[in-house]
């Protein structure tokens, strides 16, 4: 499956290094970076050719290089919001059950403290706390090994506080949208389907084309309700279909859209890619919200 994802700008944002900077001086102000929601599967993708890794690497070789990343990780899940504030972020391999090959992997990119400050200090908010015992797991580093496999930029990652309902965490969105004009990309991680208890293999084949009914048209309603920018409906989204609660049985992998969408200005567009029921009930489908404009 091929994706055309069209960047307009190519410029290098991550130097100076943010280690040699401090405070906000390290994040003047840029052009608009791109925010990207991220289907990103089974943990199997990190270590698999096929077309949804394929699609990672596309996303990179197009994408500007940024200061630093903030992901939002449906595997991240807090009592209240955290930020990872370490130097040095471990590589989490938060399953069991696969190949020894897939807990061999690590993303020995930077953490970036000064990132986490930055966000606290701009949010003027004493509710998001740091955390120096959580890394970046596998919602993070198995699709950021393909976009920037080098593993030089910072990576800060965003905990879902589990006890906050779907607004907080679009506005949660809305208040972070600031960072895409200080060269920083976010990157929500999750499935707006996901419904593990529920998957079906027809084939030998867990990436091939297969779902319920009732996925593949939530899939067709969410990609509706996105382009069409209907936020209440995506918002309130326990009302989109009567068998939403088999999609989203619970909604940790389901938020990280609304941080994405939280971000979108008036002059974006909208790139629906990677857009695949597996499994019967897992969607791949992920969105790229670009700045038309490209300009500070």
């Amino acid at each position: 499956m091929n994706i055309y994802l069209k960047i307009k700008s190519n410029r290098d944002m991550s130097d100076p290094l943010l280690k040699q900077e401090h405070g906000s001086a390290a994040f003047t102000e840029t052009a608009p970076m791109p925010v990207i929601f991220i289907g990103h599967g089974s943990p199997m993708n990190a270590i698999e050719e096929n077309e949804f890794s394929n699609a990672w690497i596309s996303l990179g070789e197009r994408l500007p290089k940024p200061r630093a990343i903030l992901c939002i990780s449906a595997h991240w899940e807090t009592k209240g919001a955290q930020l990872t504030a370490n130097d040095h972020p471990k590589t989490i391999h938060d399953f069991y059950g696969f190949p020894q090959k897939l807990y061999m992997q690590r993303y020995p990119a930077p953490g970036s403290p000064e990132l986490t400050d930055f966000i606290i200090q701009q949010m003027n908010t004493r509710q998001i706390e740091k955390s120096n015992e959580w890394g970046l797991d596998h919602g993070t580093w198995s699709v950021l090994k393909y976009i920037y496999p080098q593993a030089d930029i910072p990576v800060v990652q965003f905990s879902i506080d589990r006890y906050k309902n779907a607004e907080w965490h679009y506005e949660m969105g809305t208040m972070l949208s600031f960072l895409r004009k200080r060269g920083v990309l976010v990157i929500g991680s999750g499935n707006m389907i996901h419904n593990l208890r529920m998957i079906h293999i027809p084939g030998e084949d867990f990436n091939a084309e297969h779902g319920y009914d009732w996925a593949n048209e939530l899939n067709t309603i969410f990609k509706q309700k996105i382009e069409g920018n209907d936020i209440q409906s995506l918002i309130a989204y326990k009302t989109l279909h009567k068998e939403v609660h088999y999609a989203i049985p619970t909604a940790e992998h389901y938020l990280p859209l609304l941080y994405v969408l939280g971000m979108r200005s008036g002059s974006d567009r909208v790139t629906i890619f990677n857009d695949k029921v597996i499994a019967g009930s897992l969607s791949m489908t992920s969105v790229l919200l670009e700045d038309e404009n490209g300009k500070v």
